[in-house]
């Protein structure tokens, strides 16, 4: 299995880590506790986390390799339409040290 980690600046990290469990809900098997600030993501291929801390939301997703770049971009591209107006940015960085995939805002409404 390999990790991919990001860290997302915002200052509503438990609000987009809870719309985003529960959006993703819909087709994986998704938990959020809003007391611990942490949830977990279940999908087919793969497994993720959210922490939500102070100023930031903590993403990680594992997977075999051949895997990563997908749940990477679901993830992250439902967050960032989640937080258009705030111009969310996910930038991956794997557990090897080399940078996964990107996801931006782009401010404008959708």
């Amino acid at each position: 299995m390999s990790r991919s980690e990001a860290r997302v600046t915002t200052d509503r990290p438990q609000r987009y880590a809870k719309q985003l469990a529960s959006h993703l809900g819909r087709r994986s098997e998704t938990s959020w506790d809003e007391e611990t600030g942490q949830g977990r993501l279940v999908f087919q291929d793969g497994t993720g986390t959210l922490t939500a801390t102070d100023g930031a939301l903590l993403l990680a997703v594992e997977a075999e390799p051949e895997f990563l770049d997908r749940l990477e971009d679901v993830v992250g591209r439902h967050l960032v339409r989640f937080g258009t107006k705030d111009e969310l940015v996910v930038e991956w960085r794997r557990d090897t040290g080399e940078p996964g995939t990107s996801q931006r805002g782009t401010g404008e409404s959708a």
